[in-house]
């Protein structure tokens, strides 16, 4: 894989040096070298919670490395769980899209195993490794590309097809957009119909709207270091991370083109490869890392996380809250394990996540059961509030590379070149 072209020109006074932003490529190479040596190894991984039930989760075998895994969101009155998600690939030599009914679930074995498995709908090629991916609503799908690319596919329910909707070519790019080459990876997207925000390695800020053939705005020299994630805070501010452990906010009301607030890890300069924001209280963020810690935010207060918690032992490569349950936590790794924070604060109260069948977890006594959940996240010292983490996954090998929640229901993807349904988080 070839790196980058020459940086941008001179870079304002007080910004790191722009060959920063060079990480996000070594970082894949590093992954596809770290992925053959496990694959070699055989299985392996941290025995730190090893054991889990596994009767709950559906495997699929699908031939290919998972980067994305999406539920297809549920209408605002809907009462079902999620029936239908959509996956992406990298490091393939055909890189696809494609999207997934959870298939039969509701048969079960003697043994209370699941019959059924995710069926394949359609798919679709896709050109460059699928670096995210979000439903932009019932039937579009908005995907990132290491080449710079970012493409809404439409799935038509009525044929079972998928085509390209529209293209912004070379949405990002490292000289010139012109050129024939020079993409720089699109590395992260997120919606909020009409609008789309990408972010890339190049530094760069995009606002789209899906109905529009150019940028409705767009932030060149964002920043000097690569993005890697983004996510809205606001309808009209977004929240970016970067590779050297900074956390920023921007708001599309300002002209100027610069964030409107600056945070940061303490000590090194730990890129930060994720962001969530908890969807009630907006001003408590969750980030992970290439140290696999998480990091719990308050927005409102100081430049430094509230809590970092010690969490996997090698990359943390997404962190979801749960979307109507947020007092739940979801992250995985390039360690193999998927891991559930939970600060609920009565146990006996709550629907369980857990079943009996080994599966390890760690318990912090709970100083007052009536704490509420926000206070949970916002601790200085978590270890005084109670909080369970229980690791989703038995006997990890390969990287977890996404994961997403929907009601009782988690669908991961690895680079095991499989995708796992879990319809009984809730059992």
């Amino acid at each position: 894989m070839t790196g980058p072209g020459p940086g941008p020109g001179p870079r304002p006074p007080g910004r790191a040096p722009a060959p920063l932003r060079a990480p996000t490529l070594s970082l894949r190479a590093r992954r596809r070298s770290a992925a053959n040596q496990r694959a070699r190894r055989g299985a392996g991984g941290s025995g730190r919670a090893a054991g889990a039930a596994m009767e709950e989760v559906c495997a699929k075998f699908v031939s290919q490395k998972i980067s994305k895994t999406r539920w297809r969101p549920l209408p605002a009155a809907a009462l079902q769980p999620p029936d239908l998600f959509a996956t992406g690939s990298w490091d393939n030599e055909d890189n696809r899209i494609s999207v997934w009914s959870v298939g039969d679930l509701g048969n079960a074995g003697l043994n209370g195993e699941y019959q059924g498995e995710p069926q394949l709908l359609c798919d679709i090629r896709h050109n460059g490794d699928v670096m995210d991916m979000q439903f932009l609503d019932q039937e579009r799908i908005v995907v990132a590309s290491s080449t710079g690319t970012v493409t809404v596919f439409r799935h038509h329910q009525n044929n079972q097809t998928l085509s390209a909707n529209h293209r912004w070519e070379k949405a990002h790019y490292h000289v010139d957009q012109d050129t024939s080459c020079g993409g720089a990876a699109c590395t992260g997207v997120i919606c909020n119909k009409p609008e789309i925000v990408t972010v890339g390695e190049d530094g760069r800020i995009n606002l789209f709207r899906v109905d529009q053939k150019d940028a409705v705005r767009t932030i060149d020299n964002a920043d000097s270091s690569t993005l890697h994630a983004v996510t809205f805070l606001r309808t009209t501010e977004i929240l970016t991370v970067n590779s050297i452990g900074q956390l920023k906010i921007w708001d599309f009301r300002q002209q100027k083109n610069e964030p409107s607030q600056i945070f940061s890890l303490t000590g090194g300069r730990v890129p930060l490869h994720c962001v969530d924001r908890h969807p009630n209280q907006q001003y408590i963020v969750a980030t992970g890392g290439q140290d696999g810690m998480l990091s719990i935010w308050d927005i409102r207060q100081g430049t430094v996380p509230v809590s970092l918690l010690n969490a996997h032992e090698a990359e943390m490569w997404e962190v979801h809250f749960h979307p109507s349950n947020p007092d739940h936590l979801f992250t995985c790794s390039e360690d193999g394990s998927l891991w559930h924070w939970d600060t609920s604060t009565d146990v006996s109260e709550k629907p369980s996540f857990l079943h009996q069948g080994g599966r390890s977890t760690t318990y912090f006594p709970h100083n007052t059961v009536n704490q509420s959940v926000v206070s949970a996240w916002l601790s200085n010292d978590p270890t005084k509030d109670r909080m369970e983490i229980t690791n989703l996954i038995p006997n990890q090998t390969l990287s977890v590379n996404s994961l997403d929640v929907l009601g009782p229901c988690l669908v991961y993807g690895t680079d095991a070149e499989a995708i796992y349904v879990n319809r009984q988080l809730f059992a």
